[in-house]
Formats: C-alpha cells, structure tokens, sequence
C-alpha cells in the first residue's frame, strides 16, 4: 500500500487511529450489553463511553505498550485505561482478543466492500455510456488476435458492462459473506459472557452473528471475499488488455487520453503510449496475488492460531487499496478513451472481404453443395488474398465452382455489412433493457 496507488477514502478504513477506534466501539457496545445483563454496572458503562469518546487514542503510545508486553491487544486496553480509569477494569469482560481483532477486520471489510461496490457503480455507468454511443460503431472482431467477422466496439464494451454487473453481484454476496461479528470469548463457547453480548455488538455495528466462531470467524469466508477480489482484478486486466491491443500503432482503433503537456517517452517525443492499461495491468497482478495466502489461511490448528494474522495485516490493506484505485483508474480512461471509426473501418478492409467468408461458405450449402466441399471452395479463394493476391469477391465470381451455385449478385449481396450487426439491438436490449 503506497501512495502512488492509494486513495485517502480508502486508505483511512486501514489506518491505525480508524482501527483503534473501532476496537473501542467494540469494546464499548459489550460493555452495554453487559451493563444491561447485569454483570458490570449502567454507570461504569456509561463512564467508557463518554471517556472513549472523548479520547484521541495516541498511536506512538500503544506502541510504546506493545514494545514492552508484545501484545497489540493488551496495549490498547492499557492505553484505553489510562483515560477511562477505574471502570476500566469491566473492558473485555469474558473476551478474547479475536473477539476484537476479528470483529474489527469485519467491519474494516464491510466499509472497503460499500467503497468497491460504489466504484463498481460509477464504472457501469461509464461503460454503458461509451457502449451506447458506439452502439453501431462497426469494427473487426478478433480470435487468436487475427480477422474475424465484424462486431461493433459498442458490443464490446457491453460484454465488459455485463461482466463488471456480475463483479458488482459477487462483490455484494462477499460482502455479505465477511460481515459477521465473533464476541464468543476463549474457544468460541461463551463459558465467560453471554450470547446476548455477542448478538447486541453484531446488531450495533450492522453485522450478523457468527454461528460457531472456536475462537476466530471461519477464514472460508475471508478466502471467499479475497477471491472475489482477484476476480474483479482479472475483469479489470481483460478489458486494460483489450484497449492495449487496440490502441498498438498498427490497430490504432481506441488511445487512451493523451493530455497537453504529457510526454510518452524520455527518449523520443513521439510516443503516446497506453501507460493506463498497462499500469492496470500490473495492479490487477498485485490484486490477485492475495487470493492463495487467503485460501491458506482457512487451515488454522484447531480452535485457533495466528498464521492468519501476519497475512491479512498486509492483503487487507494491499488489496483492497488497489482495487479501489485501479477501478477508480479503470473508470478515467473509459470515459476519456478516444475511439477511431474511420481506423476501426480501415482496418476491417484489410483483408479484401476475407471477413464475410462464413457467409459463402454457409450460401453455398443451401445451394445443394457439401460442407466439406463448400470450405474447399470458400478457402482456396481466401488463401492467395492472405497473401495480396486479389479481391475475395472477385476470386469468387471467377471460380466456377462458385459461381455455378451463385450468381454475381447474389455474392455481391453475402458481402453486407448490415448482416453482421443485425442484432446488436437484441443483445443491447438483453444488456440494457
């Protein structure tokens, strides 16, 4: 987590003053659970709150503590202490410090999940724009990077819409998925405080409870959010490299925005090259390289261990920190992407009409002829146009075979454009509505 690639939104969620604060709230709401179980008094209760609120919890001093009894937990509760005072001595009644660590990694999760699905949000919103205006923006489609049949760019900038929804979906289910609170004391069975606590915490921090805890909330459920997570990371790396690949000299059909006064290259003034999506790229890398260590952490000694711990103190942050940047980034080069038409169209006629073989090919087996002679014909007539020997069409009309089942204008009509793009309405209306 490095500035470069931070936003303050998120990387407040993950700075230690919001952790601090959130073990206090946690540690405050069980004490008013307990308050009004009768196990410590209204008034001590009463006394935590308005003293924690009140206090500014000093970072450089609970790592002072920590120095000296090497435990995060136990520093912050002497730090809170110092300020609450007597009353002090009802903080943590019955609990243990994965009721407080895990919790808190919860909530830190929930908030990370609310920025994420916004931004998700924002990057929909931008990729149905983009696909509506190029709707009918006809270009080449590609398999194995070589000529295919036409699409158009707004058609695949709708497939990316759908994709980024489903992102948006699996994103709401992990959260919904991490959003559990654990206030189950040593091992999980609530030998030293009541449920009750457990289920009025979760209540006041808009968390549910977890069903068995042994200690520590299930680490299925943080490899499943990570995992979700790489997911959207990999989404963001398949349309970075789309752009990539449209935007290499010899396509140019899309660039990324080059702005004034930007220059591409140190060594040559020339370049304008797609340092966005390339950077994009290598954050998604990043991004993903947290999914194996979360799914290591589900297998923890029996009722607990702390080989979890190390791990998310760095993937939580790292993670979701990056992830809200590259969506965030992921967003300004789609909305500020400039597309090329007329570039789109040029290099779709390359090929002198290559690209409407299937449409001969299937002519002439309604004519009567057989698929495997149908293919023999179509491409001994495409071959020597890959190699800038003639016109498809014209080679065609000249091979008796062909023309024997096909009149010239009924071969001038196999080469429409229009026929390709058809039924782009019916996949927008599938897409939009």
């Amino acid at each position: 987590m490095i500035p470069r690639y931070s936003r303050s939104e998120m990387t407040s969620i993950w700075e230690p003053a919001t952790k601090f604060r959130i073990w206090f709230e946690i540690e405050a709401h069980a004490c008013t659970a307990l308050a009004e179980l009768g196990v410590i008094p209204k008034e001590a209760a009463e006394n935590i709150w308005e003293r924690g609120n009140a206090a500014v919890f000093d970072v450089d001093r609970i790592d002072e503590i920590e120095r000296e009894v090497k435990h995060d937990v136990i520093a912050f509760l002497t730090h809170l202490s110092e300020f609450i005072g007597e009353d002090s001595r009802f903080v943590h009644q019955g609990m243990t410090s994965s009721d407080v660590l895990d919790t808190c990694l919860s909530v830190q999760l929930v908030r990370a999940s609310d920025l994420i699905i916004e931004d998700l949000d924002k990057l929909l919103a931008s990729l149905k724009k983009r696909a509506l205006e190029h709707k009918n923006t006809v270009c080449i489609g590609r398999s194995h990077g070589i000529h295919a049949e036409p699409t158009t760019f707004g058609v695949k900038l709708a497939q990316a819409y759908v994709e980024f929804e489903r992102n948006k979906e699996r994103m709401i289910a992990a959260r919904k998925e991490i959003a559990t609170c654990a206030i189950s004391g040593a091992v999980g069975t609530f030998a030293n405080i009541d449920p009750k606590v457990e289920e009025h915490v979760a209540k006041a921090l808009g968390l549910e409870i977890e069903p068995v805890s042994t200690q520590v909330i299930p680490r299925d459920r943080h490899a499943q959010f990570f995992a979700t997570l790489g997911v959207i990371a990999s989404s963001i790396e398949r349309l970075s490299t789309e752009i990539r690949h449209l935007q290499r000299t010899e396509v140019l059909e899309v660039e990324e925005f080059f702005s004034a006064g930007q220059k591409g290259s140190s060594a040559m003034p020339h370049k304008r090259n797609p340092i966005l999506t390339e950077n994009l790229t290598g954050l998604a890398r990043i991004v993903r390289s947290a999914v194996v260590p979360a799914l290591e952490n589900v297998a923890l000694w029996h009722e607990r261990d702390i080989s979890h711990s190390s791990v998310e103190r760095m993937i939580g942050p790292d993670a979701t920190v990056t992830l809200d940047f590259a969506l965030v980034r992921l967003t300004n080069v789609m909305e500020n992407l400039l597309v090329y038409p007329e570039n789109m169209q040029r290099n779709m006629d390359r090929l002198g009409g290559l690209v409407f073989s299937q449409r001969v090919l299937l002519a002439l087996t309604q004519r009567g002829v057989s698929r495997e002679n149908s293919y023999s014909f179509v491409q001994r007539n495409a071959m020597p146009v890959w190699r800038g020997e003639g016109n498809f069409l014209d080679l065609l009309k000249a091979d008796k075979d062909v023309s024997s089942k096909l009149s010239d204008d009924e071969l001038d009509g196999l080469f429409d454009l229009t026929y390709h793009t058809k039924h782009v309405d019916t996949i927008f209306k599938r897409v939009f509505g």
